[in-house]
């Protein structure tokens, strides 16, 4: 489960379009994308000219009033929300990012995770580049800013060569827009119009907020630059396409698409698949909120039992800069889910979730359930174990504290205190998505890495290095 323990990757936008209130545009389709990353928000803009920054620590609707956003002019936008995993989370850190001077300079934003990132750090550092924020997105700025071109397609060619990890990108100059997806398509990123412009986003439901159309999803291993000579795209050779699966699991939101699926009947099979595989004796079933609702409907479904709400979630806990007394703390997993005894006295419920990550929240859920009156608990996991930590884009944990990387299923079972345990299996789980197995990362899983990594990497390191 990842109350505390799975975090989102960040969020990205762009949009070039002239005549519209570019500004506005991304604020909304920031709100959207609130779900990826709930740090710090940031908007760049250029007319042509000059390139404008706001940004700031918290939400989007908190970041952002009138005043803001009618600073922010122009005909090109780029927006972030963060979650950090490279970098603390400190308002240095904020992005986009701002870099360069003159007809140099630029804006960057991006979703995912640099595994060369000191690599790459030290070496522009002896190139005489210094760093004001702690982050691998300045690395990626500053390494497109080295190249030895001065055509902005060229330079971001020359930093895909050096860079080794995940990146989902939107890129801003005084003139143009640049969105570029690493080859091995591990974020997703794409694209769509609106009223004779052009955007682009981490995700689909974005582009439906604004009321702007999907035309496609942007390619592994591509560039495209959006400018007054229209949509040009350019391609880098492509990798073993590696599209990070918990995107389907979790991540999404369940009203987007990708890979031309919407995600949400996908989670509905994934909970199906979990009662053919897992099936048990129960009364009803409940999905853990929000992210499991779907699949516990088709666990639900697919056992022709009946669904119900056993927990009700308020979604504003830790959204608040105040923080709780020590006995409004000790409450915990309370504040985020409170259950509903009429429904769970004396049931035998099917509780479905995404996950289990360090399994420290699950076994508090599970014992809410039974307090509330739920005579059996019949955990089910629509995610096989996680037993290696991820390097590209998810502040999941380390392998030492992922419960599943030391831990059997059985012991698991004990000490989350559930009456019975069952995660999907990885055959299950590729079956439900309905797209090849090797069109995804499974490697928090399997341990099988796309991309060579380092096995213990410190999301600080830029800051100690």
């Amino acid at each position: 489960m990842k109350v505390t323990s799975l975090h989102e990757k960040c969020g990205v936008f762009g949009i070039y379009s002239p005549g519209e209130d570019i500004a506005r545009l991304t604020f909304f389709a920031l709100f959207a994308l609130q779900h990826r990353g709930q740090e710090s928000a940031g908007i760049a803009t250029a007319d042509g000219k000059k390139i404008q920054f706001y940004g700031d620590m918290g939400l989007v609707s908190q970041v952002f009033d009138e005043s803001s956003l009618g600073q922010l002019t122009g005909h090109i936008a780029i927006g972030h929300n963060r979650y950090s995993t490279t970098g603390s989370s400190r308002r240095i850190n904020i992005q986009p990012v701002l870099l360069g001077m003159g007809a140099d300079c630029l804006a960057i934003a991006h979703n995912g995770n640099i595994v060369n990132s000191e690599h790459l750090f030290r070496e522009l550092c002896d190139q005489g580049y210094s760093f004001r924020t702690s982050t691998d997105t300045e690395v990626i700025g500053d390494l497109i800013l080295s190249a030895p071109f001065t055509d902005w397609v060229e330079r971001i060619k020359y930093a895909m060569r050096r860079l080794q990890g995940a990146y989902s990108m939107t890129i801003l100059t005084k003139d143009a827009l640049y969105v570029v997806r690493d080859p091995w398509g591990v974020r997703p990123l794409c694209f769509g119009s609106l009223n004779g412009g052009f955007v682009v986003a981490s995700e689909s439901c974005a582009l439906d907020h604004i009321g702007a159309k999907l035309i496609r999803e942007i390619e592994p291993g591509e560039i495209m630059r959006i400018s007054q000579n229209g949509v040009e795209s350019f391609r880098e050779p492509v990798r073993k396409r590696a599209l990070c699966v918990f995107e389907f699991i979790y991540f999404a939101r369940p009203d987007s698409i990708m890979n031309g699926q919407l995600i949400y009947p996908t989670r509905q099979a994934m909970g199906a698949q979990l009662s053919i595989e897992h099936p048990v004796a129960a009364d009803s079933v409940m999905g853990v909120p929000d992210s499991a609702t779907a699949a516990g409907i088709g666990y639900a479904q697919k056992a022709n039992l009946p669904y119900c709400e056993g927990l009700l979630k308020n979604r504003y806990v830790g959204r608040t800069f105040i923080a709780p007394d020590q006995r409004i703390r000790d409450l915990g997993v309370q504040l985020k889910f409170n259950p509903l005894p009429q429904v769970l006295k004396g049931q035998r419920m099917v509780v479905v979730d995404d996950s289990i990550v360090r399994g420290t929240t699950t076994p508090k859920v599970v014992n809410l359930l039974r307090r509330a009156g739920a005579k059996e608990i019949h955990m089910r996991i629509c995610a096989p174990p996680i037993k290696y930590p991820c390097f590209f884009g998810v502040d999941m944990a380390t392998r030492k504290e992922l419960i599943a990387g030391h831990k059997s299923v059985e012991e698991i079972r004990q000490f989350i205190g559930a009456d019975s345990l069952g995660y999907l299996s990885l055959d299950g789980l590729m079956k439900s998505v309905n797209l090849p197995r090797d069109s995804f990362c499974t490697a928090c899983f399997t341990g099988d890495y796309p991309i060579p990594v380092q096995l213990e990497m410190d999301k600080l390191a830029l800051e100690t290095t």
